[in-house]
């Protein structure tokens, strides 16, 4: 099989995996909507409710980020960009596409990009904070007091 053919196989595959996407994301989001408007028991139900929320809200949130993944690489293919790296402008070898079809990046390059930290999905490590002003520069939400009152 060619290039051409595998990659035209992999457009099928993202946009049947995009379309399952909005489909989950759909139901995610009015079962968060439903559940909110339900009214709670007592204090148990209610912690068991919010945690539920929360679960639930962090899988949409993974699901909508690889919906926009998924819709950049279907993106890509239309502009004629697909399969080849944002890094070295090479080819993305097939196995990569395979296992991951929404990769814009081959391996050495996407190394790189961890191992620099900047990536152009837009995500931001809000775990970890700059302080300039400090003598210690890296300063962990946890070591911070918040007062969520």
């Amino acid at each position: 099989m060619s290039r051409k053919e595998a990659i035209l196989n992999l457009r099928e595959v993202l946009i049947k995996r995009r379309d399952a996407l909005r489909r989950v994301l759909a139901g995610d989001l009015s079962s968060l909507k439903e559940l909110r408007g339900q009214a709670s028991g007592d204090v148990v139900d209610a912690a068991l409710d919010s945690v539920h929320d929360e679960i639930s809200s962090q899988l949409a949130q993974v699901e909508s980020q690889e919906l926009a993944r998924t819709e950049n690489a279907l993106e890509r293919m239309r502009d004629g960009h697909y399969g080849i790296c944002e890094g070295c402008n090479t080819n993305i070898p097939m196995a990569r596409l395979n296992a991951l079809p929404y990769a814009t990046y081959c391996i050495k390059c996407q190394r790189e990009v961890e191992r620099s930290g900047s990536t152009n999905d837009s995500e931001a490590d809000w775990g970890r904070l700059l302080d300039a002003h400090s003598d210690e520069h890296d300063v962990s939400l946890n070591d911070m007091e918040l007062d969520l009152s």
